[in-house]
């Protein structure tokens, strides 16, 4: 299975024709969701199947090769892993408001098509949930990532936990002593689009929370 984000014109017949492609060249199209609206242009994300052996080299060129289209990441995505949506996640949130930020930070990967998350106590840790592909991340992990309570994105370097890739990170702070750090290996970056999602739904947990315990 593989994530493919494809940027192309806001206009009618775009999309069919990047599926057109894709399904040409043999990928099978398993989702497909919107990520944002930008300049006349649309941000797509394919969840895709391949055919065993298959590398994607074929599907992103196929995709190229249709004008004005880009294709701006493409990597595998984790075995059994689907797409969720935001009010499925408020409402698995507000079934269970004791574990609301376990629960987001839990679902960020299946929503916003990254490969990890931890949910940190601030300052300084401890980590108190962190999804299956996370890296172990020790108290000089943590200061590598600098300020966690403002929402902001950064860059991480090769290497900045042992034997790591390079990371696109995005933090997202939960009520006043918590936030969520959310990985993605190599690209592509949190669009605005998504790191404002992602705050609004961080926000909601403060309400979950009161709502409860009224």
């Amino acid at each position: 299975m593989f994530l493919i984000r494809v940027s192309l014109p806001d206009r009618p017949g775009a999309l069919g024709a990047v599926a057109s492609a894709m399904g040409t060249a043999g990928a099978d199209i398993h989702a497909v969701e919107i990520v944002g609206r930008e300049h006349g242009r649309v941000i797509d994300d394919f969840m895709v199947n391949l055919p065993a052996g298959m590398m994607p080299d074929g599907v992103v060129s196929a995709c190229t090769s249709l004008p004005d289209v880009r294709v701006l990441w493409c990597s595998r995505y984790p075995g059994g892993a689907g797409l969720e949506s935001d009010v499925e996640v408020l409402e698995r949130m507000l079934a269970d408001p004791d574990q609301a930020a376990e629960i987001l930070t839990e679902s960020v990967p299946a929503v916003f098509h990254c490969h990890w998350a931890v949910l940190v106590q601030v300052p300084g840790g401890p980590i108190r949930h962190a999804t299956p592909l996370a890296p172990d991340l020790s108290t000089q992990g943590l200061e590598l990532l600098g300020e966690l309570t403002e929402c902001r994105t950064l860059e991480l370097p090769a290497g900045w936990v042992p034997q790591w890739v390079e990371t696109t990170a995005g933090i997202i702070p939960v009520g006043p002593d918590l936030s969520i750090v959310a990985g993605r290996h190599g690209g592509p970056e949190f669009l605005a689009a998504e790191m404002a999602r992602l705050r609004y739904l961080a926000t909601l947990i403060t309400s979950v929370i009161q709502g409860d315990n009224a």
